[in-house]
């Protein structure tokens, strides 16, 4: 257990139940607006000037959802880490994931 309150609540349940045993699997949905579109030939455009983390998890999912979609970032300084720290830039990470890339 990983807490008392864990323990408690597993004393009060009894041996029926087990913990932590098993993993299910869950989607959130959500929807995205690109900044431009070209939906006669599936082109998407998105500006960024700054590429957090919440960002980079989103463009994944459009990506792996669309995957007749092109994607293009552009960014306003692509040799930027993609945090603080890090050696990996923007353009690194669209590399690793497959997304075209541009500087504005």
């Amino acid at each position: 257990m990983r807490n008392r309150l864990e323990e408690k609540v597993a004393a009060q349940l009894g041996p029926t139940y087990t913990y932590e045993t098993h993993k299910l699997s869950y989607t959130i949905s959500h929807t995205y607006i690109p900044d431009f579109i070209d939906e006669a030939n599936k082109r998407i455009v998105e500006a960024k000037g700054n590429f957090p983390l919440e960002e980079r998890t989103k463009m994944l999912a459009v990506k792996k959802q669309n995957p007749d979609w092109q994607i293009e970032m552009v960014f306003q300084n692509p040799k930027a880490p993609i945090n603080k720290g890090s050696k990996t830039t923007y353009g690194d990470w669209c590399d690793k994931h497959g997304i075209a890339w541009r500087k504005a």
